[in-house]
């Protein structure tokens, strides 16, 4: 049945949303909103970035992008027997200004086969789904789709019907095929018969309830270079694979195949099987899909170059989870310095050690995309997370080591007021009630939150946008601690003011709002604050 389907090849067929540069929509010509693998990577230097609307989406879009980049820029290796260091090769195709055409023409004429979304060996899907699980028991293309309810589930994003769903374009299902390899949860998923004995429990996406840290240039090609890894010496691109490039599907009762490089590091560590089947009149169109467990047993490592590691309590890595409600601003130091203060112990993306070699020689310094998912470990999908920096990559440890502890600073006091502002609402509120546990206290810190982060946020960023980057201001980089905590207090002070305001009126209230407005400014608590 799948056989006999067009194959849509995504090397060809338009399915990734892409942003122009100015300078090319200047020039008039009749621009396409969607483009194939080719045309992507061809036009990279024109194109300012990806327009895809969905963070996690987005987010392993780009791991897949850094893996193609790598391999026809030849970068895939450290050594390539040119006698050019790694980094200089990098740096000579940046000066370029565009990715080799002749490394993605050769790339492409190898792989092209393996790039069909439908087929014999559909990309990044196993076909062996279509005779391993029940056909009557198949996901489901609203399954399949991370904004569609399934089940019994609520319609958070967008409503749809389980028992009619809407067919989903290709090049949608395949930005949910690659959310699912990334992010998708563990739990029951198809029943798979693997050897005589059918399973249906899944593992959690190496991604899941995780925040994912990008530099970001002026241009897609600027991104991808910043985005790439250097390989260890001994690694090899023929055992270093991408899963597309795999010779063999893998035995799913086998342990998972080894991490061997960047490549493989980034494109082949799902813990989910997929298979979408096409709908047989239309092949731009998907009608069903199964989605399962990749391997019963064994576990693929999970040390993402793209996340904030930190240590809990008990000495265990973690990656920073995915909060919707936390700016990107108060993750900065542990993006810019090599050692952030703070009891969790905290290390900056892999990837920003390579990143800033592409920063330190642009006129204008990379930024960082911040993109995720808050969702737990099985079926909760929360809350889209996103968010952009100005460039900051200037400001990194290795470029102004001036800034060291003006950036660390900065960020812990703005935390640390805006933790103040909270406790001394919900104090006040439960003096004002004369009840400790009053539930009314959280809704009371919810508002100042809602306050007190978004402009401390804007104050954060322009003391940040007025450090020193010359060097010449060796003393935090030019900061002034004395004015930037007063305003930090100004926009707490405010924060409370208003929330507390409403019961200022009767003697009570008035007298609740004053015993507590001491807590901002570190009231019984000033050690720990």
């Amino acid at each position: 049945m799948i056989l006999a389907v067009p194959a849509l090849p995504l090397h060809a067929t338009p399915w990734l949303p892409v942003l122009w540069t100015p300078s090319v929509q200047s020039t008039g010509e009749d621009l396409p909103p969607l483009v194939g693998l080719r045309t992507l990577l061809e036009r990279s230097h024109e194109i300012s970035g990806l327009a895809i609307a969905e963070p996690p989406a987005h987010s392993a879009v780009l791991r897949v992008l850094y893996a193609f980049t790598a391999r026809v820029c030849g970068l895939d290796e450290d050594d390539d027997g040119s006698g050019m260091d790694w980094s200089e090769r990098r740096l000579e195709i940046l000066d370029s200004g565009r990715l080799p055409a002749d490394g993605i023409a050769a790339y492409l004429d190898v792989w092209a086969h393996r790039l069909d979304l439908f087929g014999e060996r559909p990309w990044m899907q196993d076909p062996r789904l279509s005779e391993q699980c029940d056909p009557a028991r198949s996901a489901g293309v609203n399954k399949l789709v991370p904004t569609r309810p399934s089940g019994n589930n609520h319609s958070w994003f967008t409503h749809v019907q389980d028992g009619a769903p809407d067919p989903v374009p290709a090049g949608e299902a395949a930005l949910s095929l690659l959310t699912w390899h990334y992010y998708g949860p563990s739990g029951r998923g198809s029943a798979r018969t693997v050897g005589g004995k059918a399973s249906a429990n899944m593992k959690a996406g190496p991604l899941r309830g995780a925040l994912s840290y990008h530099p970001v240039g002026s241009t897609l090609f600027e991104t991808l270079l910043a985005g790439l890894l250097r390989p260890d010496p001994h690694v090899r691109r023929t055992q270093d694979r991408c899963m597309w490039e795999w010779d063999e599907l893998p035995d799913p009762d086998a342990p998972p195949p080894p991490v061997l490089g960047p490549c493989s590091r980034l494109t082949a560590v799902s813990q989910h099987a997929l298979l979408l089947v096409p709908n047989p009149n239309d092949e731009h169109v998907v009608a069903d899909a199964f989605i399962t467990w990749a391997y019963r047993d064994g576990r693929l490592p999970r040390n993402d170059p793209f996340l904030i590691w930190q240590t809990s309590q008990q000495g265990n890595a973690y990656p920073r989870p995915a909060d919707s409600g936390r700016a990107l601003w108060r993750d900065i130091d542990a993006l810019l310095l090599h050692n952030p203060v703070g009891t969790a112990q905290a290390h900056r993306p892999e990837v920003f050690s390579h990143a800033q070699e592409i920063s330190d020689v642009l006129d204008t310094p990379l930024a960082v995309r911040a993109l995720g998912f808050e969702q737990d470990g099985q079926a909760k999908d929360r809350q889209f997370v996103a968010g952009l920096t100005p460039p900051v990559l200037g400001f990194a440890e290795e470029s102004n080591p001036a800034t060291t502890s003006a950036v660390g600073w900065l960020r812990r006091t703005g935390e640390m007021f805006g933790r103040r502002v909270e406790y001394a609402v919900r104090r006040a509120c439960q003096l004002y009630a004369n009840d400790p546990k009053s539930r009314e206290a959280e809704s009371w810190a919810e508002r100042a939150a809602a306050l007190y982060w978004p402009r401390a946020e804007d104050e954060f960023w322009s003391q940040f946008g007025a450090l020193d980057r010359t060097g010449v201001l060796l003393v935090d980089a030019g900061l002034d601690r004395a004015v930037v905590r007063r305003k930090f207090l100004r926009i707490a002070e405010q924060a409370y003011t208003t929330v507390t305001d409403p019961v200022c009126h009767s003697q009570r209230g008035a007298r609740a709002v004053a015993g507590a407005r001491v807590e901002l400014y570190g009231g019984n608590r000033r050690a720990r604050a």
